[in-house]
């Protein structure tokens, strides 16, 4: 009775550790997207100084990023026509105020750099 209950405890792991394997070999989604590096920096355009907190975000798309202390942002995403750069001042007490903003790139290349200049409200 009790070597069935081992041999049953070994081939389960047995089994446990073979469908491991192949989920780690062949069941992990493949990106074979296009994917472009947007990065850029948010500047002020009244002083010319960084600006910290602002988030930039894809349209139609969960993915975001917030500038840095130096006002820089980077991140990847993939590559769909015309595709729609939003700015916001989320923080607004922080930096001040700032107006929205947003940019449409069209002919995108793998990496894109932009320089954006806010105006304050």
């Amino acid at each position: 009775m009790k070597k069935n209950w081992i041999r049953k405890i070994v081939g389960g792991l047995s089994l446990t550790s073979a469908l491991f394997v192949f989920q780690a070999c062949y069941g992990t989604p493949q990106d074979f997207e296009f994917d472009v590096l947007i990065e850029g920096q948010v500047k002020s355009k009244t002083s010319g100084i960084p600006i910290k907190g602002i988030k930039v975000s894809v349209a139609n798309n969960m993915q975001f990023e917030y500038t840095n202390n130096e006002g820089r942002f980077s991140f990847y995403t993939e590559i769909i026509d015309n595709m729609k750069i939003l700015f916001e001042d989320i923080d607004s007490i922080q930096n001040g105020t700032f107006l929205n903003r947003d940019t449409i790139l069209t002919n995108i290349e793998e990496k894109v750099f932009l320089d954006i200049i806010l105006e304050e409200k």
